[in-house]
């Protein structure tokens, strides 16, 4: 399954290139490959490099051993591959248990990769049997505190600088609309800043976020020039949130049987 958005025809094939060499010569199968960050976002820009996030399972016999495994293959940071890679290209992988017990803990980048639409290749329906489940068996907690962290950490660092990135504003705005997003709808938020962008209502903040979003996908990166607009828009939401982070819902159901089926039934269906 191929979903044409966020590659040109010529990267698109090669990302898959790529999948299939990983597939041949670490001997898995991959069950799922989309984009990740900017371009899964909306945030591309001409220059901007293709975050590839797959999820793969071995064979058998690998979880027969007595001993932990390399669950994670990175390419080409640490794990080689004998086929040239596009230096663009940042391609990570997670080993299927690793993944169901990250989805267990309600990993915010896990939730991120499941519910990008840009996809390269899916098998065995897998994302859309967690999909199924999120809503029902995920914590708000861990989602909040990854965003609103990341929108702090982000805006302290923007406010002692002379000159920023307007990538920076982007991914504090779009934290703090994904936490917005989880407190008004109670589900997953999605993926794409201008599907987040469409719960804001304060139309002066909305203009100043859109020319922000114009800038970064024409190539402009960086600015002198504070927006105090924003800012001051950030520093009321991120204290909003705060407080509603404290009452935030913990997770319904322990999901750990259905996920333990659904390894089984995986396992089973790629391999025999």
């Amino acid at each position: 399954m191929y979903v044409m958005k966020g590659a040109n025809v010529k990267m698109k094939d090669h990302i898959i290139t790529v999948l299939n060499q990983i597939e041949e010569e670490y001997e898995v199968k991959i069950l799922y490959a989309c984009d990740a960050g900017s371009r899964a976002m909306g945030f591309a820009s001409p220059d901007s490099d293709y975050d590839i996030r797959f999820i793969y399972i071995q064979k058998k016999d690998w979880y027969l051993s007595i001993d932990q495994q390399k669950d994670v293959i990175e390419i080409p940071k640490e794990d080689p591959l004998s086929i040239m890679v596009d230096p663009k290209l940042d391609v990570v992988g997670w080993e299927l248990t690793k993944t169901l017990r990250l989805f267990r803990k309600s990993n915010p980048s896990l939730l991120e990769w499941l519910n990008s639409k840009h996809v390269y290749l899916h098998k065995a329906c897998l994302a859309e049997k967690l999909k199924l489940m999120q809503d029902s068996v995920i914590s708000q907690v861990p989602y909040i505190n990854h965003h609103l962290n990341l929108a702090k950490r982000n805006f302290i660092g923007l406010k002692k600088k002379k000159e920023w990135r307007v990538k920076v504003y982007l991914y504090i705005l779009r934290s703090i609309l994904s936490v917005k997003w989880l407190q008004l709808h109670k589900q997953i938020p999605p993926v794409e800043f201008m599907e987040l962008l469409s719960i804001l209502n304060n139309a002066q903040v909305k203009r100043e976020v859109k020319d922000l979003l114009e800038e970064k996908q024409s190539g402009e990166h960086y600015s002198n020039e504070k927006n105090l607009i924003l800012n001051e828009f950030i520093e009321q939401e991120i204290e909003l949130l705060a407080s509603y982070a404290k009452y935030a819902s913990q997770k319904l159901d322990d999901p750990t049987k259905e996920l333990n089926d659904l390894f089984r039934a995986t396992l089973k269906e790629i391999w025999e």
